[in-house]
């Protein structure tokens, strides 16, 4: 196998130590199903957003430069993410659509359903001349997913451009593939997806997902991972929720088991374990300690409700390795 250098931190002369973008939307969330009525309660949520609020929260520089829309759910979207502390010098407003919406229905047992509402979106207008400001500024991480991809063909442009314009300027590249079924088939997101990883250094998948990124012919984890990296990839990560993570590298595999906590959301756990790998690249840990704070992020994130509300401040994330019940006197 042949790859890039083992990764390490960039250099800190960077505007900001990661940049991302994509759609942060309004977000709805039920106790009950829809049908039966009652209160929703009103937050944000993006998978790029999430990333970058984790990042700030365990002290990282990190800006988000995505599109809202004029309206109030924009500023509500622009407001958190600034309380939150996440750079916002290049993120965009437009009035040529509404911000976007999500629901998050609880249906049976732990299963949620995501009603998204999203078709002609201010996200969805994002396009390469939006990022140009916050790609010269320059960063140590540009994180990139294929929820942005699905969005239509400017902000897929968006991602490609940024994806070879990071890696021109030395930042390292990090794609998350995040498959959304119901934005787009896994036929379109592998032909998308595809030609961005010779300019990847990260990449992020669950397991059912690494086919939308490794080429056709690789069969099996271990043949798509290994196919990944010939291509020049660094570390190909895999998230297997419950049963913990993996990480491929030339060097072989590190596999770590999952934090174990009581559930309570599953949603925003995926976003939560890459702020938490990020992160520890950014600190210049080695690979077994970044797969633990990725693990130990994506606990906080399903152990509490919402996307990124229970995210842990760096001085919180040994709290899961105290015994359950204990009061922090």
């Amino acid at each position: 196998m042949t790859g890039r250098p083992a990764l390490g931190p960039r250099p800190s002369a960077a505007a900001t130590d990661v940049l991302t973008f994509g759609e942060t939307m309004a977000a709805l969330r039920a106790d009950d199903p829809l049908i039966m009525g009652g209160p929703l309660r009103l937050s944000v949520a993006g998978a790029e957003s999430n990333v970058a609020i984790g990042l700030a929260r365990l002290g990282h520089r990190a800006s988000w430069a995505g599109l809202t829309g004029t309206d109030e759910f924009g500023r509500l979207v622009r407001r958190t993410l600034r309380a939150e502390g996440v750079d916002l010098t290049h993120a965009g407003v437009t009035d040529a659509g509404p911000t976007g919406l999500v629901v998050f229905e609880p249906r049976v047992a732990d299963r949620v359903r995501v009603s998204y509402y999203r078709g002609g979106s201010a996200g969805s207008r994002l396009a390469p001349d939006h990022l140009r400001a916050a790609l010269s500024a320059g960063a140590r991480i540009v994180h990139l997913t294929g929820v942005t991809a699905a969005l239509g063909d400017g902000p897929r442009r968006a991602v490609e451009t940024a994806a070879r314009r990071a890696a021109e300027q030395g930042a390292l590249v990090c794609l998350d593939v995040n498959h959304r079924a119901r934005l787009w088939s896994r036929e379109e997101a592998a032909e998308a997806l595809r030609p961005l990883v010779r300019h990847v250094d990260v990449l992020i998948a669950s397991e059912d997902e690494l086919p939308l990124a490794a080429p056709a012919g690789a069969a099996g984890e271990d043949a798509q991972a290994a196919a990944l990296l010939a291509q020049g990839v660094t570390e190909v990560i895999v998230k297997r929720g419950g049963a913990g993570a993996g990480a491929f590298t030339a060097q072989g595999c590190v596999s770590l088991p999952a934090v174990a906590v009581p559930v309570r959301d599953t949603v925003g756990a995926g976003d939560a374990f890459v702020a938490g790998y990020l992160s520890a690249v950014l600190d210049g840990e080695p690979l077994e300690a970044r797969l633990e704070r990725a693990v130990t992020t994506g606990a906080f994130a399903v152990a509490s409700r919402g996307d990124w509300e229970g995210l842990p401040s760096r001085d919180e994330l040994g709290l899961l390795r105290t015994a359950p019940e204990s009061a922090l006197r």
